[in-house]
């Protein structure tokens, strides 16, 4: 073989193994996206229209359990949606709820607090508009309407816990550094299963509060675990709060360590009360 055939068939052979590489890659792309399929879907809460996004598995067989999953005060963002698709990927149908109407996302805590401020305010608000969430998510034909349950971060968290307090009938329920303020454990919630995934550094949930929901649910004798992550601020799992703290001068910061073990946590508080089908 002469010089300038051996440096062609090198060429050539670079050229296959880059080709048949990239090729690999974008199968692999591909797979990860076809594992999941997304759903939008409309519902009403009295007058106010609500945009739901739902997540499952693309080779789901038969129905399985729903997850509502409750968003930060934000609203309907990317990052509710994507917590909705790790779900889906986890065999659940799980869909990120409208709190605010039309899909409404904002970017400034002025206006996250004039929203999240009406439901704060008034619990037959949280208790109707899950209420909403959850009729719509029990009428998908993916869903086994006998079992549905939610998750929330922050604000979802809070509005999460409620819901199931004022009797929305949801068979577990998982806060993301939810707040704590308020909160009041009720006979509505008796078969209910609780997880509180709790930053310690969290400035917005004072002690007395976890205290007090100690106490709410030992005396309505709820099933619950409460698990407590070191150096964890309040919205330790969004990887956008740190620069979010740092703009609004909030006490906020993404903590891996504490988001990778939450979720883990989560996983084996399913597995135990809440398991898709196989």
């Amino acid at each position: 073989m002469n010089t300038i055939n051996f440096k062609t068939y090198i060429l050539l052979l670079f050229t296959l193994l880059f080709s048949v590489e990239t090729l690999t890659a974008q199968n692999s792309k591909e797979n990860v996206k076809s594992k999941v399929k997304t759903e939008e879907i409309t519902y009403k809460d009295g007058e106010v229209t609500l945009n739901g996004v739902v997540y499952y598995p693309a080779k789901q067989k038969g129905k399985q359990p729903a997850i509502l999953v409750v968003p930060e005060w934000w609203g309907l963002n990317d990052y509710v949606k994507n917590r909705a698709k790790m779900l889906a990927e986890l065999g659940y149908v799980a869909m990120a709820v409208d709190m605010y109407g039309n899909g409404l996302v904002v970017e400034n805590p002025a206006d996250a607090q004039a929203n999240a401020g009406r439901f704060y305010g008034d619990p037959n608000l949280i208790k109707s508009r899950m209420q909403a969430a959850y009729d719509a998510v029990v009428q998908l034909q993916q869903v086994d309407a006998s079992k549905v349950s939610a998750i929330g971060y922050c604000f979802g968290g809070t509005v999460s816990l409620f819901a199931a307090s004022l009797g929305v009938p949801l068979e577990t329920v998982v806060s993301f550094h939810g707040g704590l303020s308020g909160f009041q454990a009720s006979p509505a919630m008796k078969n209910t299963k609780v997880l509180v995934c709790h930053g310690e550094s969290d400035s917005f949930v004072p002690q007395a509060d976890v205290d007090n929901f100690h106490q709410q649910m030992k005396d309505n004798n709820i099933t619950y675990q409460f698990k407590s992550y070191a150096d964890a601020t309040h919205a330790f799992t969004n990887k956008a709060s740190t620069a979010t703290g740092e703009k609004f001068n909030l006490p906020i910061s993404y903590n891996e360590a504490a988001d990778k073990a939450s979720w883990k946590d989560m996983k084996a508080f399913f597995k135990t009360y809440f398991p898709t089908k196989k």
